[in-house]
């Protein structure tokens, strides 16, 4: 499982294969036992080397060896003034300021200068922030201090033997302050540190630079470039033999979805409610202030003379939703209206289910009219509705007159007075099996058809907040929805909680799949800014026991019977039969800090213990490789944690050339859940065919290695046209049409035709080139259910691909079968799959640039 040990191999050969470009670009001719390395910062670690210290040479253009992972995305990930020395047994620390507000500074440490140890952001409790830490080693003593400076000038020190624990720091004098710093001419005097080292460190750095650059052209590779890569080239011949024999038993949860409340998937999106800010608790902070007219009025306007709209929170339905409106009319006609998410989409004669809570707080007691209006089509429909002194839910149904996107819901008071809404809400009735609170029918239909085993929610990021107070909470979103809490969506908008817990429980049982809750470690995301930078220290050890027995009460919410404490409330919902539980995520793409590994061990620790039942999947990190990745994977082999979650967003070109990413994966130890992939072009992160048929190629891989891969999910799920925080999507929409991407079809295809054996088989082609054989791709599985065949054949050539396929002797079937086939121009946005039927005694001709899946229904 050491990724750096398969670093290393893979760099041997491939520097061995590109030994004369590189002798061209690096060659010394004369090469020293030693020389100077210097150590300086441009946001980020550099190094450059000479042999007298004037002459200096930068290691790797504009490369960065170690970066700072703390604080918000960005341009708040700042490395400040580093200071590197060479500590205990010759390891390499680097100290480094933060910022110029906080009371932390960074240490991470390192080996050989390549590969880093996990960042660790201390707090210190003496001066008002931490300036040019400067770390410092004493060998008779077996102890570091790191000296740093504040705003005022005054200069402190802390000791440490771990760092992981310090002494409490003390004000020292400015002479304690000894920082060894150089100047170095490296494009204009730079600062920095200056070690005289063997050569063969020097040689490591410019070898691990080599290897980036070797990798970042394959990545690069697309297929606006085959022409050229591959003039000449004939159509292929391929003869595929299936070895029936050697059938391994490989996950059936394979194929799963995630769901994360980005890009308005959730309010605006899959949660079926028309009205926007229905509960008047928009806050300027959910956008981080930064938009002046998203408040608690927001979506909502007043028309009408002599007449008021104003937000109070004196007299609330709940205190979890403190806001509600106030409208104080002196001359009748007035209305409140609401826009919805970009207006309100009806259809002709459907029901659209409307409830408020209201009461009046002046005037004579009165009714009011409740109208959905277009601006092109008028008054669609309308219902009188009585009001009372004291808050009740009223309620009435819609039967608009005609279709129209560009609907508004009007309340409108019959006389003058004084009048307190909340919670005001429409729905249509036709929700996703037709649930009370439910989903929008079309996407959640299009979602259910891709057949997907399991659901991961309530999303990655957004499960482990901005700052500790925006960490979800699970019982915040159960119950009565006047009662849920409301809370800032991390990803800029906001969270009314409609979509909770209960509803996402539901869903899944409504699609048969498998629930996949994520829960923080008890940190907050590290790109944290909200409170503080990054992971703050993670929950107090103080609060820890009830953090962890929220995530038990979770199991008995879903699992419990109903007259235990959770499992009651799951039934007054509506639900006594119990949801199945099986799985939990702790940790989302964390950075895999001591903080981080203290509390998942506690939480893992005791989930384990009060529920063995229960699969709890780990997580590696936001990266393929790196720190994260492989603190992530020695904390699932000590704790012996049974799934591992990975995540990786790559180019095209990264999947066609890393097919073999699972191939070596150790079998005895954790299982993989690859949570969040997607391939994507540069230029906006853009999908097409070629990003469709890249992850086709790269699934035939995970399928391959279906042993050691339990469970893979697309990431994200959906967005919302116009309000999109992250691209690519596997499904866009707005607020009256659906648009799966090319790769949806490619996840349904594979969601559809899944198995639960591999079937081993062997390729052989007419052109061996690497460059050919890596663009077309195999899997064979078998359902032993259905007592079904899928042969999924992918061909990311620009020429087709002539397929012989040997079944062997052991597979008896009739040889006419369905075939399912996506094909055309790489570069097309949007293709949609095509099903014929053939006879597997013909050669199969795959077309270039395509995605083949046969069905075979085998004879009994």
């Amino acid at each position: 499982m050491k990724f750096y040990l398969r670093f290393y191999v893979l760099f041997a050969i491939l520097f061995t294969a590109t030994a004369s470009l590189m002798a061209k670009e690096n060659k010394l001719t004369d090469e020293p036992d030693s020389a100077y390395l210097f150590a300086y910062n441009v946001n980020g670690l550099r190094f450059a080397w000479s042999r007298d210290q004037t002459n200096w040479t930068p290691i790797g253009k504009d490369y960065l060896f170690l970066k700072s992972d703390y604080g918000r995305w960005g341009s708040e990930k700042k490395m400040i003034s580093p200071y590197v020395i060479r500590g205990r047994n010759d390891e390499w620390v680097c100290a480094w300021e933060l910022n110029d507000q906080t009371n932390q500074f960074a240490i991470a440490t390192s080996k050989n200068l390549i590969n880093w140890g996990p960042q660790h952001y201390p707090y210190v409790a003496m001066g008002k922030n931490v300036l040019k830490p400067v770390v410092d080693y004493n060998q008779l003593k077996d102890e570091y201090s790191i000296t740093y400076a504040d705003v005022e000038g005054k200069h402190f020190q802390t000791r440490t033997k771990d760092f992981i624990t310090y002494e409490k720091a003390v004000e020292v004098p400015l002479s304690a302050f000894n920082a060894e710093d150089k100047t170095a001419n490296i494009s204009g005097h730079t600062i920095g540190q200056s070690h005289y080292v063997a050569w063969s460190v020097i040689k490591d750095l410019q070898k691990a630079y080599d290897l980036q650059q070797y990798k970042a052209r394959q990545n690069s590779e697309t297929t606006k470039d085959d022409t050229q890569r591959f003039a000449g080239l004939k159509p292929v011949d391929a003869k595929i033999t299936i070895d029936s024999k050697g059938a391994k038993a490989i996950s059936n949860m394979l194929t799963g979805i995630f769901f994360e409340d980005i890009n308005y998937a959730a309010d605006g999106g899959l949660y079926a409610e028309l009205i926007q800010n229905r509960g008047f608790e928009y806050q300027p902070s959910d956008k981080s202030f930064h938009d002046k007219n998203w408040n608690s009025t927001f979506a909502w306007k007043l028309k009408g003379d002599q007449s008021t709209f104003t937000v109070d929170s004196i007299a609330p339905v709940h205190q979890n939703n403190p806001h509600y409106a106030v409208l104080d009319v002196k001359v009748a006609g007035a209305a409140l209206s609401n826009t919805g998410f970009d207006g309100i989409a009806v259809k002709k004669g459907d029901a659209y289910l409307f409830s408020a809570f209201s009461k009046q707080l002046a005037g004579r007691i009165s009714g009011f009219e409740v109208r959905l209006v277009s601006d092109t089509k008028g008054i669609l429909a309308k219902i009188t509705l009585k009001n009372t002194t004291s808050w009740k839910k009223v309620s009435g149904t819609f039967y608009p007159s005609a279709d129209a996107t560009d609907a508004r819901l009007e309340i409108m008071p019959l006389t003058a007075g004084k009048f307190a809404f909340d919670m005001v809400s429409l729905f249509p009735q036709k929700t996703f099996k037709g649930h009370q609170n439910g989903l929008r029918a079309d996407l959640a239909t299009l979602i259910a058809d891709i057949h997907p085993k399991f659901v991961r929610f309530p999303g990655g990021c957004l499960a482990h907040g901005d700052g500790i107070q925006n960490i979800y909470k699970w019982k915040n979103t159960i119950g009565a929805l006047e009662t849920r809490k409301p809370d800032r969506n991390l990803w800029g908008y906001h969270q009314t909680m409609g979509l909770g817990y209960f509803e996402y429980f539901q869903f899944c049982e409504d699609i048969g799949a498998a629930p996949v809750p994520v829960i923080a470690a008890a940190v907050p995301c590290q790109n944290s800014g909200t409170g503080g930078g990054g992971q703050q220290g993670g929950i107090p050890m103080e609060e820890m026991d009830q953090y962890i027995q929220d995530i038990v009460d979770l199991v008995e919410y879903a699992n419990g019977d109903v007259h235990t404490t959770w499992g009651k409330k799951r039934a007054e919902a509506g639900h006594p039969k119990p949801f199945n539980l099986k799985y939990i995520g702790i940790g989302n793409e964390d950075q895999i800090t001591q903080v981080f590994k203290e509390r998942f061990t506690m939480i893992y620790q005791a989930l384990r213990k009060k529920h063995p039942e229960i699969t709890i999947i780990g997580t590696a990190g936001p990266f393929f490789e790196g720190t994260d990745y492989e603190e992530g994977w020695k904390i699932a082999a000590d704790l012996k944690v049974p799934i591992i979650d990975e995540h990786y967003y790559q180019s095209p070109g990264w999947f066609i050339n890393n097919q073999n990413f699972y191939d070596q994966y150790d079998r005895s130890k954790s299982k993989v859940y690859l949570g969040e992939y997607a391939a994507s072009l540069p230029g906006g992160n853009k999908t097409n065919l070629e990003t469709a048929l890249a992850e086709a190629l790269y699934l035939t891989s995970l399928e391959r290695n279906g042993d050691v891969v339990s469970m893979a999910s697309y990431a994200p799920l959906i967005a919302k046209e116009g309000h999109t925080q992250w691209n690519p999507d596997l499904i866009y929409f707005n607020n009256s049409e659906v648009k799966p991407t090319t790769g949806y079809f490619v996840q349904q295809l594979y969601g559809n035709h899944a198995g639960d054996q591999y079937l081993p088989g062997e390729i052989k082609l007419s052109n061996d080139q690497d460059q050919v054989s890596k663009r077309i791709a195999f899997s064979i599985v078998k359902n032993t259910q259905t007592n079904e065949i899928f042969i999924k054949l992918v061909n990311l050539l620009p020429v087709e691909v002539n397929t012989t396929l040997d079944l062997g002797g052991q597979i008896k079937s009739d040889y006419m079968t369905t075939k399912t086939e996506i094909s055309g121009n790489p570069s097309e946005r949007l293709i949609k799959p095509i099903t014929s039927t053939v006879n597997l005694k013909d050669a199969l001709k795959l077309p270039a640039y395509s995605f083949t899946v046969l069905k075979i229904k085998l004879n009994k």
